[in-house]
């Protein structure tokens, strides 16, 4: 799909004054945060992020209807100085016809990045059930090799996909960690959601309801 396409389609959801904003880009994360700070100048807000599509390959942002009023004056700004917005015209925030962000808005999706990078990365940062079922599986792989291999082969065998694991959960936890670290230097609030996962709020912020990111 066409950046046109992408950034139309966002605005369709914006106009229609959805409650609840969805975008997938193809691509990276730095496109998806892209267009998050492009709909947070409409007056919504970050929600969350995760891999939906075929084999996960599409990274989702669900973007929140911000009911404060700053957040309408804020949309009320936009529309009047992006009235082609979707259209051709320009984008708050992204270099024309592309989504790659403005020098002055290079940072402030730097943060979106992180955000959305973090959330992503939760499926891919095991907890103790996880790493209990993949060495479960290493311990039968090594079995399995047992029937027509021999001991010193199985158990290397087995071994060295428990060290892929090992390696790939702790890069995984290392990697999450540094960016819950520049998230807090940013001023965001680490937080539990009711599934117990960590999450990163904006100061007031309130974990999402059902339509309002800032209902209890």
């Amino acid at each position: 799909m066409s950046v046109e396409r992408h950034i139309a389609g966002m605005l369709r959801q914006i106009a229609r004054q959805q409650d609840i904003v969805e975008i997938a880009p193809q691509g990276s994360t730095l496109k998806a945060a892209a267009l998050a700070h492009a709909a947070e100048q409409y007056g919504y807000t970050y929600g969350t992020a995760y891999r939906t599509g075929f084999k996960n390959s599409l990274v989702q942002v669900r973007m929140y209807r911000d009911p404060r009023p700053d957040a309408r004056v804020r949309e009320a700004a936009t529309i009047t100085t992006h009235p082609q917005a979707g259209n051709g015209g320009t984008v708050p925030g992204l270099e024309q016809g592309s989504l790659k962000p403005l020098p002055e808005a290079v940072g402030d999706v730097a943060v979106l990045k992180d955000l959305v990078t973090f959330d992503v990365m939760a499926l891919y940062v095991a907890d103790r059930t996880q790493k209990v079922l993949g060495y479960l599986a290493c311990a039968v792989l090594t079995v399995l090799l047992l029937i027509d291999r021999s001991p010193v082969e199985a158990v290397a065998s087995g071994g060295a996909v428990a060290l892929l694991f090992t390696v790939a959960f702790k890069v995984g936890t290392i990697r999450r960690g540094k960016i819950a670290q520049r998230l807090t230097d940013a001023g965001f609030l680490a937080v539990r959601d009711e599934q117990g996962a960590q999450r990163f709020l904006r100061p007031g912020q309130q974990l999402p309801g059902h339509t309002n990111p800032f209902a209890a």
